[in-house]
């Protein structure tokens, strides 16, 4: 037996996966455990879930597959002398020459405490951006595809353009063909500017996308053609306006030169202004054009006609959508979890596939991956305040009369989604067909800002009537256009901008997911439900039993299924 860790550790978005003999059997974000949102802990808890649910102990792993590698840090060390050029860079040159070496130290430091964890197992170090190539190409299932990561930093890099084939059956291997290197960064630019409007860099760039769609990008579009300049080579970012990064904490991310050509920055608790959604209309259209420009080389590049996309970028929706609308592929494909935590699974798979002669299974198109509680033993006496009563009658078919009344209830069934998007195993749905849903969805139920957009989910064979994003969307990761159809039967669903970020959903995917919307559809003639996390504004998705029942009991929802028990307050 060969069984490999994969770990993202103490930086953000922490998530252990666990292969054996090339089976992926699990992987789970630890904040879906451990209730701290985006925690950057050791993933105690997801470790000692998938060693508990494999029947292992930390004796009997083999090796422990890390997503990044401390000596590529210090690539950056020498290049910072570059800064003193400049009289614009020149005060970041030696913070970045030591903000670099440091984590290239912090780096290896934790390496050791991981390997002291796991007294048998090999501690190996996976540059970051192949451990988001492995596992967007490795979870497309695709034979051969252009593989593009976009994130804000791994180790130097910041986009990479690559090669996946599979020459066999689960053995999938990458060539990267081109690099950008920090500081051309449109992770770091975007979440600059999200901080400057108030938002949690890493958190909440989702609610500068979506308020983009009420600005008006005219405003600002000379600007961000300057700071975002696209080049044959892919981009740079001008420093005059986003200063060099130092990875040491409480540097400015914009320079008083951006703040004299845009706004002063936005406290999070100031009223949203004119400004500032044209200042992310701005921001997102530039993000999409550049994009567009890095599918296309990725296209070029490697002549493939379908293409997988990763890194924390790949999460904005939108940009995602337009690549998908531009037809310069196929097919585009995202993972279900694209960002940081994704690389736990990317890291194990690469290590397996390097040093162990089984295939992989269990990874193409998997997303139900963390824990389950088919039978949750709960002590009801924590919430008073709550009922419960466990069904006897048909899920599906209770579930959607009560959607069709106009409830808004909680799902939590079946093992934990991967990545940010709730999938139908920890959602809140709702039907778009009630009068205010979504402004209720935002004021009382989320407790988030009322111009923020919820998803559709809609069975895949009736994709085509309401949206025409012309590709399956099973992972919500992709914005569509919108029919006549939609518009006209479930304006609740469309954004401002045209479009909604759709999830498509197969019997075979989500059986009671589907099961519901069928059976929606029979009460109401439409087969469309809202759908997004099973949380609450600033708390992660709910991952287990009790997570569920807090979010029931301090929200606006109605009601929650938790497996077969119905819950009311």
């Amino acid at each position: 037996m060969t069984a490999v860790l994969g770990l993202c550790s103490y930086t953000h978005d922490s998530a252990a996966a666990l292969i054996i003999d090339g089976r992926l059997v699990g992987f789970v974000e630890e904040e879906r455990l451990s209730q701290v949102k985006h925690t950057k802990a050791y993933p105690e808890r997801a470790v000692a879930w998938l060693l508990k649910e494999s029947g292992l102990r930390p004796k009997d792993i083999d090796a422990v597959a890390y997503n990044f590698s401390a000596g590529r840090y210090l690539r950056a060390v020498p290049r910072a002398s570059a800064l003193l050029l400049s009289a614009e860079t020149r005060g970041r040159a030696l913070p970045r020459a030591l903000g670099f070496t440091t984590v290239a130290l912090r780096t290896m430091a934790r390496q050791q405490t991981l390997a002291g964890k796991f007294p048998r197992a090999r501690v190996r170090a996976l540059l970051h951006h192949r451990a988001h190539q492995t596992y967007a190409f490795a979870a497309s299932g695709f034979e051969e595809a252009a593989v593009l990561v976009v994130d804000s930093l791994g180790e130097t890099q910041t986009t990479t353009i690559a090669y996946g084939r599979q020459p066999e059956p689960g053995r999938p291997a990458l060539r990267t063909l081109h690099a950008i290197d920090d500081p051309a960064s449109l992770g770091y630019a975007y979440g600059a500017v999200t901080m400057h409007l108030g938002w949690r860099r890493g958190d909440e760039e989702g609610t500068v996308m979506a308020l983009a769609a009420l600005g008006d990008p005219a405003r600002f579009r000379p600007l961000f053609t300057q700071a975002v300049r696209t080049t044959a080579s892919g981009f740079v970012v001008d420093p005059e306006l986003f200063p060099p990064r130092t990875l040491r904490r409480g540097a400015a991310r914009v320079t008083p030169r951006f703040v004299a050509a845009t706004c002063p920055p936005r406290a999070p608790d100031e009223p949203v202004e004119q400004v500032h959604r044209d200042l992310a209309a701005a921001l997102q259209e530039r993000t999409e054009t550049v994009l567009l420009h890095l599918a296309r080389a990725a296209r070029q590049r490697t002549g493939s006609n379908r293409i997988c996309v990763g890194g924390g970028v790949a999460a904005n929706c939108v940009g995602i959508g337009r690549i998908v609308e531009e037809g310069i592929f196929e097919e585009v494909f995202v993972p279900p979890s694209p960002g940081d935590s994704g690389t736990a699974i990317g890291a194990a798979a690469a290590v397996h596939v390097a040093t162990a002669p089984q295939r992989l299974t269990d990874i193409e198109g998997a997303c139900y991956l963390g824990p389950s509680w088919p039978s949750p033993a709960v002590d009801w006496a924590r919430w008073p305040g709550l009922r419960a009563v466990q069904l006897t009658t048909d899920r599906a078919d209770f579930l959607a009369d009560q959607l069709a009344q106009g409830q808004i209830i909680g799902l939590f069934q079946g093992r934990v989604e991967a990545g940010p998007r709730a999938l139908g195993n920890r959602s809140i749905l709702a039907s778009p067909l009630s009068e205010g849903v979504v402004e209720r969805l935002n004021a009382t139920v989320k407790f988030r800002e009322p111009f923020r957009p919820f998803a559709p989910v809609v069975p895949e064979q009736h994709l085509g009537e309401y949206f025409t994003l012309g590709q399956a969307a099973p992972f919500m990761s992709m914005a569509s256009r919108v029919t006549t159809k939609a518009r006209e039967q479930i304006p609740a669903i469309v954004h401002a901008n045209g479009t909604a970020r759709v999830q498509t959903v197969r019997p075979d995917d989500n059986p009671l997911l589907h099961a519901v919307l069928d059976a929606f559809a029979r009460r109401t003639g439409v087969p469309v439900l809202i759908n997004t996390s099973l949380n609450v504004k600033g708390k992660p998705i709910c991952g287990t039993p009790e997570m569920a029942l807090d979010c029931l009991a301090g929200s606006g929802l109605d009601a929650l299924l938790l497996e077969d028990w119905w819950v009311t307050k």
